[in-house]
C-alpha cells in the first residue's frame, strides 16, 4: 500500500492558464507543466512517487505520493504547473468521477494511470487483482494499483535528432525487417553485453552484414514500450513481437543494454537515438513498425493501466450508446477510436516525436485500416490518413500501410493515399503460388494457375497502385513486395513444410495462418535426401530471384539470407528464445548451405542496373519502344488466350530502360516440372548475356557471362528462373 501526501494546488495550476498546454509532463522554469485529457472526470491528480523511507528493505518499500490536484482547463483538459519537479521523477495520474461504464465513465481513483504522453516509462505489470478497475458486475475493485503497474518518468526537454538522414529514394530502397533482440542475440562479432539490444543492432558487426547484403533500410518490429497480454503472462509467455503498446512515446526499455536499463529511461532513449545515428552514418534508414490501432489494456475486462481510466468511452471504439460493448477490429480485445480528434492528435504527435527527436525515417503502420475507420467504415480520406500525407514533417518520411485489419471490409490493399506505400499481400500470394503451391499440384498430377496474376505482380501491381487521381497513380514503389515477413514461415521453412507446427506456442497449434501456399518438396521438415535438398534450394533461389526482379520495393525478413528456420513455426509471436532468434552459427551447418552469396549477388545486380528498379508505370520509351513486353516459349508475343491457359507455364519478361540508356532485362520463368526449350525473342535486343540462373548453387557459375543471340534456343532446368541483360 502506498502512502500519500496531497497538495491542493489550484493556485499553482491557475498560473498555467497563461501558457498553451502541451499534453504530458514537460520541464519548464524549475518545475513541470502538466496536461492530461479526461473530459468526463470530475477531478484529476498528478501523483509524483518516491520510495517510502520507513523501515523496510529496498525491495519492500512502498511508494510515497506527492499528489497535485489539476485545474480543469478547457475542452476536457486538466492542467497544472508543479514547481520543484526534476527529470527522473516517477509519476502517474488518478482520475475520479461519476460511475457509468456504459456511458464511458468508469473512473477508479485508486488506480494509478500511465500518462498517454509519457516520454519515459519504467517498471512492469504485476498480475494482481488491484490492477483491474472493475469487476464483472461493474463494481469498482478496491486497492491501490501503484505498486503493480508501470510508472511514467519525467524526462528533460528533448533535443532534436542529430545528423542528416540518408533519404534513400524509394526506387533504390531494400528493406530488411528485423527484431531488435532476435537479430543480434546470437550474432558473432557483437560483444555479449550488447547482443539483443539497440546498441547491438548498431554495432559494426551488424552494420557490416547489412552493408554487404546491400540493405538500405531496417524495418524494426515495435520498439515502443509494451506489455505482455494477460493471457500470455498467466502462462509465463511473453509478447516477443511487441504488438501490445503501453507507451506511444517511450522506447521499450527491455531492448536496451543492462547498463542503460539500470541508468533509467534517459539512458534508454540515448541508446536508441545513438542506434539511429550510427545506422544513418552507414547510409541505412530506420523504419519503425508502429501499433496505434489498439493498446495493451485488452478487452473490456482487461486491467486499468492508462487510457481506460482517463476516458474509456472516448479512446476506445464501442457500439453506439454502450461503452462496455467494445468493437474489436484488431483481434486484441480493443480498438482505438480514430473518429476521436484526441486519438488522431495523440498519434500524429507521437509520430512527429519519433521523427524529430529520435530521428527515424519512416513507419510501417500495423493494421492500418483501423487508423482510417469511422466506426466500422473505412475511409481513405480519414483525417488521420490525410494528416499523415500532408503533415510538414511526416509527409517527407517513408510511410507504409499494412492495408488490412480484422473488421468489416478490412482488406484495403491499394486504397491508401499517396505518398504512402503498402505491404502487398497479393504479391506474396502470387509468387508463392507460382513457385510452390502450383508446383506441388503439378507433381501430384493436377493443374496450376494461369500466368496473369504473376505477370501483374512482376510489373508492379498497377491494378492496385496505378490509380490515385494522377497519371500512373502512385507507381510501382507503392508496392512493398515480400515473400516472407515476421508473420509466417521463414523462407527456408516455406520450402520445407506443408503445414504449420506451432505446438511450442501453447495453443494446440490453432494459432497462425493455414494459408501458407508452401511446399515441402515431398518431405515434411528436415531431410537428408539430396534430391529433396537440391529442389528446396532451387525453390528458395526462385522465390528470392523473383523478388529482386519485380517492380516495386523488396522487403527481406531477417535471417532469410542465411536460410534460418523456425522448425515450421509460422507464428513465433510469443517465443523469445532460440526458435525465434536468428541462428547465425547454424548458417553453414544446416541442411541448406549458405544462401548469402546468392542474396548479395542479386541485390547487387538490382543496385547496378536501373532497369531492375522501375519507379514509374511507363508504357513506352522516348523512341516509342515498349518498356515492358511479354513472350511465350517460342519467343513470340503472348497471345490473349495464352494468358488464360493454366497449362502454359513458361513466361519471358523483357524490360527496357525508359530513357533508352543502360542495359535491358530479359527474365525467363520456367514453371514446368520438366526442362523447357525456349527461343529468345527476336523483337528485343540482338544479344543477351546470361547473368544468373536459379539452377546455380552459387552465383560464380562457369556459365555466367555466356552470350546468346536473339532467336537462340536455350534450355531451362525444371522449375527455374534465368536472367539475361542486353550485351
Amino acid at each position: 500500500m502506498s502512502s500519500r501526501s496531497e497538495v491542493a494546488s489550484d493556485q499553482v495550476a491557475a498560473a498555467t492558464a497563461r501558457f498553451p498546454h502541451r499534453f504530458g509532463v514537460h520541464c519548464r522554469d524549475g518545475g513541470v507543466d502538466v496536461a492530461v485529457y479526461a473530459p468526463q472526470a470530475e477531478g484529476v491528480y498528478v501523483c509524483f512517487l518516491d520510495r517510502d523511507d520507513s523501515d523496510h528493505t529496498a525491495a519492500e518499500r512502498p511508494w510515497r505520493e506527492h499528489r497535485v490536484r489539476l485545474l480543469r482547463s478547457h475542452h476536457g483538459v486538466w492542467t497544472a504547473h508543479v514547481p520543484g519537479i526534476e527529470p527522473g521523477r516517477r509519476y502517474g495520474f488518478r482520475a475520479h468521477g461519476a460511475t457509468d461504464r456504459a456511458g464511458g465513465r468508469g473512473f477508479n481513483p485508486e488506480k494509478l494511470l500511465v500518462d498517454p504522453y509519457a516520454r519515459g516509462i519504467t517498471g512492469s505489470l504485476t498480475l494482481d487483482p488491484r490492477v483491474y478497475g472493475w469487476d464483472e458486475d461493474g463494481r469498482p475493485i478496491p486497492g491501490d494499483s501503484a505498486p503493480f503497474v508501470p510508472h511514467g518518468i519525467v524526462m528533460p526537454a528533448p533535443e532534436p535528432a542529430r545528423g542528416p538522414r540518408p533519404y534513400v529514394p524509394w526506387a533504390q530502397t531494400v528493406i530488411y525487417e528485423a527484431h531488435v533482440r532476435g537479430l543480434t542475440r546470437k550474432l558473432p562479432g557483437v560483444p555479449a553485453d550488447l547482443r539483443g539490444t539497440y546498441a547491438g543492432l548498431a554495432h559494426p558487426a551488424t552494420i557490416a552484414h547489412l552493408q554487404r547484403l546491400g540493405i538500405t533500410a531496417v524495418e524494426l518490429l515495435p520498439i515502443q514500450a509494451r506489455l505482455d497480454e494477460v493471457a500470455l503472462a498467466e502462462r509465463g509467455a511473453t509478447n516477443y513481437w511487441g504488438y501490445n503498446t503501453l507507451g506511444f512515446f517511450a522506447p521499450e526499455p527491455g531492448y536496451a543494454t543492462a547498463a542503460a536499463q539500470a541508468a533509467g529511461p534517459q539512458a534508454v532513449l540515448a541508446e536508441v537515438t545513438e542506434m539511429v545515428e550510427l545506422l544513418h552514418e552507414a547510409g541505412i534508414e530506420v523504419l519503425l513498425d508502429v501499433v496505434y490501432n489498439h493498446t495493451c489494456e485488452g478487452g473490456i475486462d482487461g486491467p486499468m493501466i492508462s487510457w481506460r481510466g482517463l476516458d474509456e468511452g472516448g479512446y476506445y471504439l464501442h457500439a453506439e450508446g454502450d461503452a462496455t460493448n467494445y468493437l474489436d477490429m484488431t483481434g486484441t480485445g480493443n480498438t482505438l477510436d480514430f473518429a476521436n480528434p484526441r486519438v488522431v492528435e495523440l498519434t500524429l504527435e507521437s509520430l512527429r516525436y519519433w521523427a524529430e527527436v529520435v530521428g527515424v525515417d519512416g513507419y510501417r503502420f500495423d493494421l492500418a485500416v483501423t487508423l482510417g475507420r469511422f466506426g466500422t467504415r473505412f475511409d481513405s480520406l480519414h483525417p488521420l490518413l490525410v494528416g499523415l500525407v500532408t503533415d510538414p514533417v511526416l509527409r517527407h518520411l517513408k510511410l507504409i500501410a499494412e492495408p488490412w485489419d480484422v473488421g468489416q471490409h478490412g482488406w484495403q490493399t491499394g486504397n491508401f493515399l499517396a505518398p504512402m506505400s503498402e505491404w502487398n499481400d497479393r504479391y506474396r500470394d502470387s509468387v508463392r503460388t507460382f513457385w510452390l503451391a502450383d508446383q506441388a499440384a503439378l507433381t501430384g498430377g493436377h493443374s496450376g494457375h494461369d500466368l496473369r496474376d504473376l505477370a501483374t505482380r512482376l510489373a508492379g501491381s498497377a491494378d492496385l497502385f496505378g490509380h490515385n487521381g494522377v497519371p500512373g497513380g502512385r507507381g510501382p514503389t507503392a508496392s512493398i513486395n515480400f515473400v516472407t515477413a515476421h508473420d509466417g514461415f521463414t523462407l527456408a521453412d516455406l520450402v520445407a513444410y506443408d503445414h504449420k507446427h506451432n505446438e511450442a506456442n501453447g495453443e494446440d497449434n490453432r494459432d497462425g495462418t493455414d494459408n501458407n501456399r508452401s511446399w515441402n518438396h515431398g518431405v515434411e521438415g528436415a531431410s537428408t535426401d539430396p534430391g529433396v535438398l537440391a529442389a528446396r534450394r532451387r525453390s528458395m533461389r526462385n522465390l528470392f530471384g523473383t523478388l529482386v526482379l519485380s517492380a516495386g520495393v523488396p522487403m527481406i525478413a531477417a535471417g532469410d539470407e542465411i536460410a534460418r528456420t523456425q522448425q515450421g513455426n509460422n507464428n513465433g509471436y510469443c517465443i523469445d528464445g532460440d526458435l525465434t532468434w536468428v541462428d547465425w552459427d547454424a548458417a553453414h551447418t544446416g541442411e541448406i548451405p549458405d544462401f548469402t552469396a546468392t542474396v548479395t549477388y542479386l541485390l547487387d545486380l538490382r543496385r547496378s542496373h536501373e532497369v531492375l528498379r522501375p519507379a514509374h508505370y511507363r508504357s513506352h520509351t522516348r523512341s516509342g519502344r515498349p518498356t515492358l513486353s511479354w513472350y511465350d516459349r517460342t519467343g513470340q508475343a503472348m497471345e490473349p488466350e495464352t494468358w488464360y491457359d493454366p497449362s502454359q507455364r513458361v513466361l519471358q519478361m523483357a524490360r527496357v530502360q525508359p530513357e533508352g540508356e543502360g542495359r535491358n532485362l530479359l527474365a525467363i520463368f520456367n514453371g514446368e516440372i520438366e526442362a523447357a526449350g525456349i527461343a529468345l525473342p527476336t523483337a528485343e535486343d540482338g544479344r543477351y548475356e546470361l547473368v544468373w540462373d536459379s539452377e546455380w548453387a552459387a552465383p560464380d557459375h562457369p556459365s555466367r557471362g555466356a552470350v546468346a543471340g536473339a532467336g537462340s534456343q536455350v534450355t531451362l532446368a525444371p522449375m527455374s528462373l534465368r536472367v539475361y541483360l542486353s550485351s
